[in-house]
């Protein structure tokens, strides 16, 4: 069987899961290749994600690993069976592997939760507002490219529209005010909060600068949550791309630092209320 050139997302997670398996167990790639019957080389192109990897290898690996994770194993056979396409792959050819990696986490995540400090999460952002975000991007992209990225943008919105994806956005007063096009497009902006946040599924909560200790990293993150604890992922916003963290130790931090959010962060009435004070801030100053 020929190997994938370019693995999925999904082909990628499942290749580091059985990895994180050998490695828990002290085995080395040549010793479970041993077990397996199969040489090092398969070994690395399972982890790799290059090589498929059915569900009886799976067990296979998760018998010579000795690993009692049974609801993580049967989590990867589903992860295994069930199709890997979506919406995000006609999208293939003309934006960064990154972008469209955050669009397949959100399109399998049970739930998604976000912490903003700089700018105001993208599916909760309007055209407008997206718009300029793009256009302020350093080198400028092409104006095809920010259209592109518009386009992308706005159908990754439907996981929350839809209702069909619980989602949690914690959001920092800095992130309310930070102005990238003028106070008609933030005020629309806040207006656009106000009425998402009571929509189905969606929760949105305010984070204000009277926090007296501001908890967590001082970026933009988004947690997604998989069908098991062990398949969740992080995705840090940085200026250069949008690298994933899914080890057990950078889940647990993160996950402390959405604890620790959810503790400061106002409710999701006085969060509307808030917003509503800000967005009358900006329509007085600068109307």
């Amino acid at each position: 069987m020929a190997l994938r050139q370019k693995p999925t997302l999904r082909q990628r997670r499942l290749g580091a899961e059985l990895r994180r398996m050998r490695e828990a167990s002290g085995l080395g790639g040549s010793q479970l290749a041993r077990l397996l019957g199969v040489t090092p080389a398969l070994v690395t192109q399972m982890e790799n994600g290059k090589s498929a990897v059915s569900a009886e290898r799976l067990r296979e690996i998760a018998a010579a690993s000795m690993c009692a994770n049974e609801s993580l194993v049967g989590a990867l056979a589903d992860m295994i069976s069930q199709s890997d396409a979506g919406w995000w792959e006609a999208y293939g050819d003309g934006l960064p592997t990154d972008l469209l990696d955050v669009a397949a986490l959100e399109g399998h995540a049970r739930r998604i939760s976000t912490y903003s400090i700089t700018f105001l999460p993208g599916l909760l952002q309007t055209s407008a507002y997206a718009a300029s975000v793009f256009a302020r991007a350093v080198p400028p992209l092409p104006s095809a490219d920010v259209e592109r990225r518009m386009a992308f943008r706005l159908q990754r919105q439907e996981a929350v529209r839809s209702g069909g994806t619980p989602y949690v956005a914690f959001i920092h007063e800095a992130a309310l005010r930070m102005q990238f096009s003028g106070p008609k497009v933030l005020a629309d902006q806040l207006e656009a909060l106000i009425s998402g946040s009571e929509g189905p599924g969606v929760s949105i909560r305010v984070v204000p600068f009277d926090v007296e200790a501001l908890p967590g990293p001082s970026e933009n993150f988004v947690y997604t949550e998989g069908s098991v604890p062990e398949l969740d992922t992080v995705q840090i916003d940085i200026s250069f791309g949008c690298p994933l963290f899914d080890t057990p130790s950078d889940l647990s931090n993160y996950r402390e630092v959405l604890v620790s959010v959810a503790t400061v962060a106002l409710s999701e009435a006085e969060s509307r209320d808030f917003i509503r004070s800000v967005k009358s801030e900006v329509e007085r100053k600068h109307g």
